[in-house]
């Protein structure tokens, strides 16, 4: 059944007023009776269109600054009556309530206003009360009232009346009705976690309200969607739709890069780092940190802090790779990259990201505090009789930073502000120092005066014994073992220097 109801009444009240004129000249040409309020009533007046004040529907002027303008009864019962129940219709003739068929209002810009740093007295009066009141209650009675609470709905509704003489059917009405509530829910949401800092009670609630369906997920047999604005973060310059896949290792790519000032290359692959270095130009970092593993970084993620001009793009443009990220490139550049159309090309913006991160668990989500920390040479203690050199430092610091953003197990090796290798994701400390020493080898590394750091302590002295005997002079790690003392006389033992943080980076 379509239960088709012709719209006779409207009442109309909103903040941005763009895009509604059409609408509103089409309801009042099928002799539509419009109500509105304030700014809204006189923008209507202004299309020379015939408008009822709400203060003349229901008597009373808009009090308390505005606060209360459409909380009354002959509003709220013209938009909550049940057309079909007798007792209702009864009461709507005894106190002379119109029947409201459609409300179009929006509501006052809450987060708007926050992201713009308004005061805590600007914030709070932008939480609207007779708005959501209004979605609600139209959106309850979706059966007989349609309820328009964005913008983006107002043409949708135009075609749907000019196609159907003004009527609208059941289905349409509970299609509005869903993204009306969608309004409401989230709004309150926003509000909610504004005043959800200070001692937060312990919920879980989020709401995202752009979205982008992606190829597929993971794997091409699951769907995949993403929630945020792409666009706020990136300014595509070129290449396809970014997979699921590529978001994953994007995200990690742009947590690693912020972690160094100097001008710094990061090539990923599975959201570990294979190739890093810092270096006095883009162009000389790429080079050094392509060098870590050529093969690897073949259809990596590749990631600069610096501007990216010719000349580093044409070195790049010798590798097949997935995504290209900096702030900024030269107009050439771009057109060398733009040669092959499904490289993706992005340019980051100033974006502020979330200090929280959670994922779905088992039968929940699980949420923590993004892992921000990061220990630099004022933090490290030594701890053996032989104290690392000021290089020594700063290339721990180096390695630091990338054993925090490698999957755990994880072991890396560090010279001259470059990675050298790194042992990730394996189940044993030992096998990751393996697997780093076995793919320094591989690439003509010599581990002689490099560094190791590890995201977690040594359980036993056998990690320090084999890194010493490969050649590295210094070692950093968290500390925290019962068994410290064996690791530490282990480097005392073999000439190296060792320092321990107290932080521990896993990364699962």
């Amino acid at each position: 059944m379509s239960q088709s109801i012709k719209i006779k009444n409207a009442l109309i009240s909103v903040y941005y007023k763009d895009g509604l004129e059409p609408l509103v000249r089409l309801l009042a040409q099928q002799g539509v009776q419009l109500f509105s309020t304030g700014g809204t009533e006189q923008f209507i007046k202004d299309l020379n269109i015939p408008v009822t004040a709400v203060e003349d529907l229901t008597g009373y002027p808009s009090i308390l600054g505005g606060r209360v303008k459409t909380l009354h009864p002959k509003v709220f019962g013209g938009i909550l009556n049940r057309r079909a129940l007798a007792s209702d219709q009864e009461q709507i003739a005894q106190y002379e309530i119109p029947e409201i068929d459609l409300v179009i209002v929006d509501l006052y810009p809450f987060e708007e206003t926050v992201k713009a740093g308004g005061t805590e007295q600007e914030i709070i009066e932008k939480i609207d009360i007779g708005g959501i009141s209004l979605i609600r209650a139209a959106a309850k009675n979706f059966n007989d009232v349609v309820i328009l609470a964005s913008k983006d709905d107002y043409s949708t509704l135009q075609q749907q009346l000019e196609a159907q003489n003004g009527e609208t059917t059941l289905a349409q009405r509970k299609a509005f009705a869903k993204k009306a509530f969608h309004t409401s829910s989230h709004y309150d949401t926003a509000i909610f976690n504004y005043f959800n800092t200070e001692e937060p009670l312990n919920v879980f609630k989020h709401s995202i309200s752009d979205s982008q369906t992606l190829r597929y997920g993971e794997n091409p047999h699951q769907q995949g969607v993403f929630y945020g604005n792409l666009d706020e973060m990136f300014t595509k310059l070129n290449g396809k739709e970014l997979s699921y896949n590529n978001l994953v290792d994007v995200d990690a790519a742009v947590a690693l890069i912020d972690e160094f000032e100097e001008p710094t290359f990061a090539i990923l692959k599975h959201t570990n780092a294979c190739g890093v270095a810092s270096k006095p130009s883009i162009l000389d970092a790429w080079n050094v940190a392509l060098a870590c593993d050529p093969v690897s970084a073949f259809g990596g993620v590749l990631i600069a802090n610096r501007e990216i001009d010719l000349a580093t793009a044409a070195e790049i443009n010798k590798l097949f790779f997935e995504v290209l990220i900096a702030p900024a490139y030269q107009a050439e550049a771009v057109e060398l990259f733009r040669a092959k159309k499904n490289r993706v090309i992005l340019q980051r913006n100033e974006v502020a990201l979330s200090e929280k991160q959670f994922k779905t668990l088992l039968n929940g989500v699980i949420e923590q505090d993004k892992d921000l920390v990061i220990e630099g040479p004022e933090e490290m203690t030594p701890v053996t009789e032989k104290a690392p050199t000021a290089q020594e430092l700063k290339d721990l610091h180096f390695a630091n930073k990338i054993v925090k953003h490698t999957k755990s197990n994880t072991i890396v090796f560090v010279k001259n502000n470059q990675l050298l290798s790194s042992g990730v994701g394996q189940t044993s400390r030992v096998d990751a120092l393996k697997q780093a020493i076995v793919k320094a080898d591989a690439f003509g590394f010599d581990l002689k005066g490099s560094v190791m750091a590890s995201d977690a302590f040594f359980p036993f002295p056998d990690c320090v014994e084999i890194a010493a005997e490969a050649g590295i002079t210094a070692v950093l790690q968290p500390g925290g073992s019962i068994k410290d003392a064996d690791s530490i006389n282990m480097a005392n033992e073999k000439g190296i220097a060792m320092v321990t943080t107290g932080v521990r980076h896993f990364k699962h």
